[in-house]
């Protein structure tokens, strides 16, 4: 492509076995790997999957030099399938992107256009990507939760995890369609923060966790969004009353799962997965019609921190070590 458009991103390279450097480069449009929908990229966002990309994890990305960024939003450049139409406004999460395919910390992407999903009515470019891939796994969550029948009558809904990206989002959703919510976290410094967005009751997740090695334990939750697995989720499931609901989308605290049959067989409790790298187009475009309208969090700009290119470093390295609240956005038009 003659002429073709330079933009800037954020490369990992590989320098030595497990020795990776980070950089902002200059790169072509040539540089991406194919792919019918060309994006200019407006936000990404942070996430833990990205910092880890970031930071050569195998688990994530093996192919370097390469882009993190699992989360984008932009507008159209070119679409040789003629799915979408250049200017059009769209939101692309999960999949492959930011993986092995060079992603949203770059200024431009290239990818499929069944990837791209049109930006909903009552959503800015920002605020998908305050939300973006944890957004859509706390919408998920409490979908999930609304389709097993856990209604508000039944008692406290538990979201563990809550600081974070998906948690932050959940106690927004869960409160705001009428749920009691229980917020567990280990930081006592936020509990003003997720009372603020909709927890009626906050609690240390040490007190979540106590007692995980027993048969079962007293029944309390209506239904639960877990994103710490462990043993967190093993004394979620034994404490979470007759015919309640548990959804899984994450392992914070430990990928293991040391559980007996009990809950299932004695309470009828249900696990749900969670998946929103793979999540179908039909039901992706559900839960962001939701989270555009009757689930969008009423005080989403308090859970978005914004960053640049720029300075994201001290972000990676914080939302490694636990030390970040609620969600990081990544301003690509400030690069």
């Amino acid at each position: 492509m003659e002429n073709a458009p330079k933009f800037k991103a954020l490369v990992v390279e590989k320098t030595a076995d497990k020795q990776f450097v980070r950089a902002i480069r200059e790169r072509c449009v040539n540089d991406l790997p194919p792919g019918d929908l060309v994006v200019r990229v407006h936000y990404s966002s942070l996430n833990y999957k990205d910092a880890l990309s970031a930071t050569g994890h195998p688990g994530v990305t093996r192919q370097f030099p390469h882009t993190p960024g699992i989360d984008a939003a932009g507008e159209v450049v070119s679409c040789l399938s003629g799915a979408f139409l250049p200017g059009e406004k769209v939101i692309i999460t999960g999949y492959d992107l930011g993986m092995e395919t060079d992603g949203g910390w770059g200024q431009l992407i290239r990818i499929p256009s069944e990837w791209a999903l049109r930006l909903p009515e009552g959503l800015s470019l920002r605020d998908s990507m305050a939300l973006g891939t944890a957004g859509l796994t706390a919408g998920l969550s409490a979908l999930k939760l609304v389709q097993a029948g856990v209604r508000p009558d039944q008692g406290d809904v538990l979201v563990t995890g809550a600081t974070g990206g998906v948690g932050s989002i959940a106690v927004s959703i869960l409160a705001g369609a009428g749920y009691r919510v229980v917020a567990s976290t280990g930081k006592e410094a936020d509990t003003e923060y997720l009372k603020g967005l909709g927890a009626a009751e906050v609690i240390n997740r040490d007190a979540v966790a106590a007692g995980a090695e027993k048969a079962v334990l007293v029944e309390r939750w209506g239904g639960v969004v877990d994103v710490v697995g462990g043993t967190t989720l093993v004394a979620a499931l034994k404490s979470t009353k007759y015919g309640g609901t548990v959804t899984c989308c994450g392992l914070v605290g430990s990928p293991e799962l040391p559980l007996n049959v009990y809950p299932f067989i004695l309470r009828g409790v249900s696990l749900i997965g969670i998946d929103s790298v793979q999540c179908p187009g039909a039901v992706r475009g559900e839960i962001w019609k939701r989270l555009a309208s009757a689930w969008k969090p009423s005080r989403l700009a308090e859970v978005a921190t914004e960053c640049t290119l720029q300075n994201i470093e001290p972000m990676i390295e914080a939302i490694l070590k636990g030390g970040v609240t609620g969600r990081v956005v990544v301003n690509m038009l400030a690069c």
